[in-house]
């Protein structure tokens, strides 16, 4: 028969924990609504500002930017990888990190250098854990990433990829669609391509017939929209990366907090078929001793 005082003891527990998970998730509610409208507050802005680069590049230009040259060989390639600084998000971090050591496998394996930047403490773990050399390493970017926090390390890129100490530059982040679809990818960053939307086909098309006016010199926007379109897109890497890890713990938490339920209901059940038992034995003990004294 169980223990009345231990399932008891467990319940509590239990009713204890679900407090915890459900409200770690309110918190990553009200933090994913936060986190959303930043990301969609700056998507349409990143796309555009890729798109006009995009267009502007492909235009019959004797200019050729540094930022848009790409290297016969890969000698050294830097990977960004963006991971959350804490836990309890499911598999956010591990989807991540999968396609980070799959990226620098197949980089390695094509005899290219790999510069590891890691964001976010769980990722230094893990590859402080792999003994895996990280060039540099940041903790204070949290779930609200802020421009100036992204632009050093985004002005630090530039400067080593003009300067040819890098010969590629790739992001490992989630990439957030909507509430229900959140997929880690990698992101080239330099040299850049073409745009990243889901309409690039169209814009390639309608390009070929748009027709720009400049003033100033279209070198001397190149100069400017250029590294403002990196800084821009490995920010909307962090927004990204900060809504999904949002989403991620929602789900989680949740999970957890059905969990904890159904375990209480169990646990009631134990304890309620235990009572039961213990009071029918009693019974039945008062019964025989009746029966005795009869």
């Amino acid at each position: 028969m169980a223990n009345r005082r231990v399932l008891v003891k467990r319940r509590k527990a239990v009713r204890n924990i679900r407090k915890i998970t459900r409200t770690m998730q309110l918190i990553a509610t009200a933090r994913f609504q936060s986190a959303f409208n930043r990301a969609v507050a700056t998507r349409p802005y990143t796309e555009t500002l890729a798109e006009l680069a995009d267009n502007l590049t492909r235009g019959d230009l004797d200019f050729r930017h540094p930022l848009l040259v790409p290297r016969e060989v890969e000698r050294r390639a830097a990977v960004v990888v963006i991971t959350s600084g804490r836990g309890l998000c499911g598999g956010y971090n591990a989807n991540v990190l999968k396609a980070a050591t799959k990226k620098i496998a197949e980089l390695e394996s094509a005899g290219t250098e790999v510069v590891l930047h890691a964001i976010g403490q769980k990722g230094i773990n893990f590859f402080n854990f792999t003994n895996r050399a990280i060039a540099t390493s940041r903790t204070d970017i949290d779930d609200q990433p802020r421009f100036e926090q992204v632009e050093p390390i985004a002005n630090q890129l530039i400067e080593d990829f003009v300067a040819e100490r890098l010969d590629a530059v790739y992001v490992v982040y989630m990439r957030f669609f909507s509430t229900s679809k959140q997929r880690p990818e990698v992101l080239q960053l330099l040299p850049l391509t073409g745009t990243d939307t889901e309409t690039a086909a169209q814009g390639q098309t309608d390009s070929a017939s748009t027709q720009y006016e400049f003033s100033p010199d279209p070198i001397q926007i190149l100069e400017e929209l250029l590294p403002a379109t990196v800084r821009v897109r490995l920010f909307q890497c962090f927004t990204d990366a900060a809504v999904s890890e949002q989403v991620a713990r929602m789900v989680a938490m949740k999970a957890a907090t059905d969990a904890a339920e159904e375990m209480i209901t169990n646990l009631t059940r134990q304890y309620n078929r235990a009572r039961q038992t213990a009071i029918t034995m009693e019974l039945l003990d008062i019964v025989g001793g009746a029966n005795a004294l009869a």
